[in-house]
């Protein structure tokens, strides 16, 4: 009961800061997702590289906030675009940094550093495309629709899996993630599409109903390969969570898993078809 009351309240507590990230101003949004960003890092840093490299460690999480901030100030307060490239300069000397290195015989650890800005700072400084309009006004609607869907396909492949998929199925990916089945995948699939037809009618999601469900089907299978994607950094570490920020619920990235790879999937989906 105390662990059920822990979850809980840590929970609502990280809710209510996710909302007031997406439904008060720009300035809130940017401070919470630019910690959410270093925290992320931070914690997949620490899992694959332990301690080691501390200096190049500081210059890859300082990599990935030069260029989550300077695609914000491009999208919020018309930052010259062409100035965003000098996010490279601390990426290129993170890779010159690598050839001073005094121990090269773990070599293959030094270069998650360069892994986590694909896998973390990228995606993660694509969600200013989907808060800022052209003329730079900030609107949260997208994003908050965005992980509502990826929430509700979490709760949907919950609820199918508990009840079914551990009796009745085949296993999703057991190699990777042994309690993820397949019913549980259809049940997330099938509450993802529900939630985003249920936005799309409340006027949330405002895209014509044929977008908002494939939205829905595509924001579920990518978040899906994105929990599978943590969940096999975690295992190849032996690590259960990725961190322990969230009182009973683990790290940053262990929540943000699936938004990583199925929010820049939904965003690139909406330039391609031109309706953002």
């Amino acid at each position: 009961m105390n662990n059920f009351i822990k979850r809980t309240i840590s929970g609502v507590g990280f809710a209510a800061i996710m909302l007031a990230a997406f439904l008060t101003n720009e300035y809130v949004y940017g401070a919470v997702m630019l910690f959410s960003l270093i925290v992320m890092m931070k914690e997949f840093i620490t899992m694959t590289c332990g301690k080691e490299y501390r200096y190049s460690q500081i210059l890859s999480i300082f990599s990935g906030v030069c260029l989550f901030t300077l695609t914000y100030l491009y999208k919020a307060f018309d930052f010259p675009g062409r100035l965003v490239i000098l996010a490279f300069v601390p990426m290129f000397i993170l890779m010159i940094n690598s050839l001073y290195l005094k121990d090269k015989r773990r070599f293959d650890k030094f270069a998650n550093l360069y892994a986590v800005l694909i896998y973390i700072a990228v995606p993660w400084s694509l969600l200013n495309f989907a808060v800022f309009n052209a003329a730079g006004e900030f609107n949260g609607i997208l994003l908050l629709c965005f992980f509502c869907i990826i929430w509700g396909t979490d709760v949907g492949a919950y609820m199918f899996g508990i009840t079914l998929g551990q009796k009745y199925g085949k296993k999703l990916f057991p190699s990777i993630s042994p309690k993820k089945s397949w019913i549980g995948f259809w049940g997330g699939l099938a509450t993802a599409i529900g939630v985003a037809v249920g936005l799309h009618y409340v006027g949330l999601f405002t895209f014509d109903l044929i977008h908002c469900i494939f939205m829905g089907a595509l924001l579920c299978v990518a978040g899906v390969y994105g929990d599978l994607i943590e969940s096999q950094w975690k295992r190849h570490y032996n690590v259960k969570d990725s961190g322990n920020i969230i009182p009973g619920h683990g790290g940053l990235l262990d929540r943000f898993d699936s938004a990583l790879i199925a929010i820049p999937i939904g965003i690139i989906y909406l330039v391609v078809m031109n309706v953002l």
